[in-house]
């Protein structure tokens, strides 16, 4: 028994190192899905046209498009490494919360349920629907990840009072949260009627006008921006005591103005691929700095708030 106690330390993990995990694992899936968006916006989707090998071989022979495929599904699996790395250190982590690490188990589980999904979007050349909802799933897998690096920063600084009334709470979480959501989706709509079909074979399209998927999603973005701002005024007045949220709040603005610039310049000159990917990027930053953002208002870590 005197040699048993040593081993089990030797096995923990301490919470700046979890939080050092759950921090590269959130950055991988942003990695992720940059490195999607790369391949269908360059036409590499049908680069690498069976699942898991690339052509004959598990690997592509030649080809840029094989590679740009094969370069993604290497990412995809630096990413999912990293995630199940998480969930592991999570079990490893002494006094760690049970939601902590079901979170970081439903992260690992959506993570890998994205495998079957690739292929699946493969074997259906692409179709837009399966993309879309290949890149939603990484957005859900991104919150989740969020929400693992808050709470392992919380474990390591501690937690502080939730900010604000509840009632304000209650609204930005069950108003926010979908209002954001929608800014997401209807951008990925959006996407998914562009002149990207994710290949250079003719690939279907989702049979909406760009114009129109466009107009609707540029509503929802002025009414999702219109909310940060009003947002953004209990934020100030919570400075004092939480400047941490102050900060979260900025960086949201400063995403979204620069989402609204490399949105109208992409549309006015013809969606060009370089800006279309700035933007998925923009996308996935929102969503995350909105979660963020949210969750930290109910469970703020100490760090965010002053002491």
């Amino acid at each position: 028994m005197a040699t048993a106690v040593p081993r089990v330390r030797r096995l923990m993990l301490s919470p700046r190192a979890f939080l050092g995990l759950s921090l590269a694992s959130c950055a991988a899936l942003f990695l992720v899905v940059t490195s999607g968006a790369f391949v269908r916006l360059t036409g590499s989707g049908l680069g690498c046209e069976n699942w898991p090998r690339c052509g004959d071989k598990p690997y592509p022979e030649q080809g840029f498009h094989a590679w740009v495929e094969f370069g993604n599904r290497l990412v995809a699996a630096g990413g999912l490494l990293l995630v199940l790395a998480t969930f592991v250190g999570s079990l490893l982590v002494v006094g760690l919360a049970r939601g902590v690490r079901l979170t970081a188990l439903a992260a690992l589980l959506l993570t890998v349920a994205q495998v079957p999904l690739g292929a699946i979007t493969i074997a259906v050349d692409l179709h837009p629907l399966a993309v879309m909802a290949h890149f939603l799933l990484a957005m859900v897998v991104v919150a989740l990840t969020i929400v693992v690096v808050l709470e392992a920063w919380s474990h390591v600084r501690g937690v502080a009072q939730p900010a604000g009334a509840p009632w304000l709470r209650k609204v930005v979480t069950w108003v926010g949260i979908p209002a954001c959501a929608a800014l997401v989706v209807t951008g990925a709509v959006a996407t998914a009627s562009g002149p990207h079909p994710g290949a250079d074979e003719d690939v279907k399209r989702l049979g909406l006008g760009i114009a129109d998927t466009v107009y609707v999603h540029v509503r929802v973005a002025a009414v999702f921006g219109i909310g940060v701002l009003v947002l953004g005024w209990f934020v100030w007045r919570l400075r004092d005591r939480y400047p941490g949220l102050l900060w979260l709040w900025g960086g949201l603005t400063l995403a979204l103005v620069a989402q609204a610039i490399v949105g109208e310049v992409q549309y006015r000159n013809a969606l060009p691929w370089g800006l279309v990917l700035a933007h998925v990027f923009l996308a996935a930053a929102i969503w995350a700095l909105g979660i963020a953002l949210v969750y930290a208002l109910w469970r703020p870590p100490a760090a965010l708030a002053r002491q």
